[in-house]
């Protein structure tokens, strides 16, 4: 029986793309489908991709897929024939990523899950069945000319701080879960109002415009392919962007940069920037911004304190650590948050 998962070291696996003679291409997609048996469809899945050479992350549930993932350029015709020979998935629209070195992801990850994405609605009425209009780029683009068109954006506060759309509303959450009632409530009073809701792929918003129609919002628009997709169809057709700034991904790149507009700040010394880092420090690698000048100074660390642990023996390290729960701490990134942790540096 084949191994369904790796069993390589990060550390050799890295080493191994590094050294690959060949480009890769990132891309990322997702479709709500039932699936009536999660754990079978992820094993066909492996089988399928890992023999074509394909990295990434991939969730499986009984309400679809959703996929980051990285191809070898000469497999692309192999991988879309496997992929649209499975009938849910046909045609599948595929984000292609715009600011790519191929070097996104190094081993092949495919999990089951609850959900493909995490929303905590528990009503049973609630369907995918009905949701909002999808939107191109250029009707995205006509729409937000509207002042009374409302654009809410449906990802995290480290997603929106690097790049939004113009006058994006920020529903200040970092969970999914959270941001569904939250967006619902803000909106109270305008459920006749156009409302256009985007994400970095099209997976959030997608389930988002849904909910805010199953909650009685009548005219209610998701962007199609969210970001990614936009941003593609701006550049084909040679529309003004109306996102300005970076598309925070969730994979080694971090980011795509959209337009030149820097917008955001480096967390520890204030000056423009928006390049987001894992802190160094194996007990902590926190997410933040910082700047090049600041990585020099703090080692890439997020504090003092995290600096100076880097320095001790591993076996040491490896005590501070031992107990540490992080929880959330490492994708929960609000700056909020992060903030008073980085005034530590400062007294």
């Amino acid at each position: 029986m084949s191994v369904l998962h790796n069993r390589v070291s990060n550390e050799e696996l890295k080493q191994r793309l590094m050294e690959e003679p060949f480009p890769r291409t990132t891309i990322s997609f997702y479709q709500y489908f039932p699936v009536g048996n999660p754990q079978e469809f992820r094993d066909f899945l492996y089988r399928n991709l890992d023999v074509i050479g394909v990295f990434g992350r991939i969730y499986i549930a009984k309400e679809g897929i959703n996929a980051q993932v990285s191809i070898p350029v000469h497999q692309m015709e192999s991988f879309n024939a496997f992929l649209f020979s499975i009938e849910p998935l046909r045609g599948l629209r595929l984000n292609i990523a715009v600011d790519d070195d191929g070097k996104s992801f190094w081993v092949l990850k495919i999990k089951v899950r609850e959900k493909i994405v995490a929303d905590g609605i528990d009503d049973p009425s609630f369907s995918m069945e009905k949701k909002g209009k999808y939107v191109n780029a250029r009707e995205m683009n006509e729409l937000i000319k509207d002042p009374s068109t409302i654009v809410i954006d449906m990802r995290n506060h480290y997603e929106y701080e690097v790049g939004h759309f113009v006058n994006a509303l920020e529903v200040p959450s970092d969970t999914f879960r959270e941001q569904l009632p939250m967006a619902a409530g803000m909106m109270k009073g305008k459920e006749d109002s156009n409302i256009i809701m985007y994400c970095t792929g099209g997976i959030r918003c997608e389930k988002a415009s849904a909910y805010m129609l199953h909650k009685g919002f009548k005219n209610v628009f998701h962007l199609e392919g969210g970001i990614i997709h936009y941003a593609k169809q701006a550049k084909e057709n040679g529309l003004r962007a109306g996102f300005i700034g970076k598309n925070f991904v969730f994979d080694d790149r971090l980011g795509e940069r959209i337009t030149n507009d820097v917008i955001a700040h480096c967390h520890q010394c204030g000056q423009p920037c928006d390049d987001h880092t894992n802190c160094s420090n194996d007990g902590c690698h926190l997410l933040f911004i910082q700047c090049a000048d600041c990585a020099a100074v703090y080692e890439g660390c997020c504090s003092t304190e995290c600096k100076e642990t880097r320095h001790l023996p591993v076996e040491r390290q490896k005590e501070i650590r031992s107990g540490i729960d992080n929880g959330q701490h490492i994708f929960n990134k609000s700056k909020a948050r992060l903030r008073p942790r980085l005034n530590e540096t400062e007294k």
